[in-house]
């Protein structure tokens, strides 16, 4: 095993977990480009985040999306405001990040695994 390999327990431990992005707004506050979104986990309720996502999204079309994040890192003091996840994406050739979404709407809350 080299020292990038997880074991099944690492993984186990980082919880994934789908989201509906209920407000996206620009950041202005940040020196990257980047918005700042509440978004509902179900039972595990709305958290913020900021995610730089300006390349290919514009802020009223994230409203409604489901995404996933991973909601059990600790939280991060970003400019004003305390982001609770981390919204995941594939970051492209430019540094353009597509996020990643189900490909059919599904419960809130729900873990990737």
């Amino acid at each position: 095993m080299n020292d990038n390999t997880l074991t099944w327990d690492d993984f186990i431990k980082v919880e994934m977990r789908v989201g509906t992005i209920l407000t996206a707004e620009v950041f202005k506050q940040v020196k990257k480009p980047a918005y700042k979104m509440q978004i509902d986990f179900g039972e595990f309720g709305i958290k913020k985040t900021s995610a730089q996502i300006t390349k290919l999204y514009a802020p009223e079309e994230l409203i409604g999306n489901q995404i996933v994040a991973v909601i059990n890192f600790p939280k991060k003091q970003i400019a004003n405001i305390m982001s609770e996840c981390l919204v995941l994406g594939a970051v492209g050739e430019q540094h353009e990040i597509t996020l990643i979404s189900p490909d059919r709407k599904i419960k809130n809350g729900t873990r990737i695994g």
